[in-house]
Parts: structure tokens; sequence; C-alpha cells
């Protein structure tokens, strides 16, 4: 055999390394812009989830009955019209960021038949950070509760809007 016949195969070969180091390195690359958009996402669904939260707390504050009224609906702290001023509370209807829409779970606190006090998101997709800014510890972004109180709080500690019933 000739020295050529030999030879051929390498180039094959090298090529065939070539595809495997570029597609782990893609991959990488995938990953590493995965977890980036999914950091962005939590950021988002914090900063919106706060700015729903003070406008909440405004909302209460400006009202015109003692103690304050609570909100009803995300469209009051867009347009609040009960006094002689119409004020805005809250710029725009953010979107959740990770359902894409403004559907945000309303939650009332206990005892409270009118209006809500805090907010959370519908995702039940997990979150890579594990504690809020207060340390509490958070699992999926369901869990993440913003409150007009100025406090985020676990979904173990979320108030209930209705008593739960105990087994007999």
């Amino acid at each position: 055999m000739s020295l050529g016949l030999r030879q051929r195969g390498f180039g094959y070969l090298g090529l065939l390394f070539f595809v495997a180091i570029t597609a782990a390195a893609l991959a990488a690359l995938g990953q590493s812009w995965s977890t980036a958009a999914q950091r962005e996402r939590e950021r988002e669904l914090e900063f919106r989830g706060g700015e729903i939260a003070r406008a909440i707390a405004s909302y209460i504050r400006a009202s015109p009955a003692q103690p304050g009224q609570n909100p009803r609906s995300l469209d009051d702290l867009l347009i609040d019209r009960r006094g002689v001023k119409t004020l805005h509370h809250l710029r725009r209807a953010y979107a959740d960021p990770f359902t894409g829409k403004p559907d945000w779970v309303l939650v009332s606190e206990p005892g409270q038949s009118q209006g809500f006090t805090a907010v959370h998101s519908r995702s039940e997709r997990e979150l890579l950070r594990s504690l809020s800014p207060e340390g509490l510890p958070l699992k999926t972004a369901r869990d993440w509760l913003f409150d007009a109180k100025g406090q985020t709080l676990q979904a173990t500690q979320r108030p209930s809007p209705e008593p739960q019933p105990t087994p007999p």
C-alpha cells in the first residue's frame, strides 16, 4: 500500500472531532444563554411585582375613606377616580415575565372580602435564586408574594382568602 492511501482517513477523523467540539461549545453557549434569560425574567419579576406592591400601598394611602380601601382589580391601580383628582398609582398593567400576560394572582388579607393587598405570579416555573431579598426560601415563581406592606412573603406565609375547613 502506498503512503497516500493509509493517510486518507485522518482528514475525516479531524473533521469529526471539529464537529464534536463545535457541538459541545454550542450546547454550553445555549445553556449559558438560557440561564441568563431566566435570571433576567427573575429580575423583571422582582421589579414588576415590587412596582405593583408599591402601587397597592399608594392606593390604600390615597383612600378618602378611613381606614384605607384596598383595590379590587389591577385597573383600580391604573386609574383611581375615587377623589377629586384622578390618580395613576401604576404606569401600566405590567405583564408577568413568566406568563407574558398581566394575569397576576390577587391575594386578599384574611377576613377581607373586598380588595387585595398582594400579588404573585401564576407560573410554576422553578427559580434559579433560592432566597427572596428578605432571605425567605423560594422554589417557584408562584412562591414569590409581593405584599403592599413592603415585604416579600413565602408561599407558606401567605394569607389565605378563605379559612380552610378542618377534616372530621
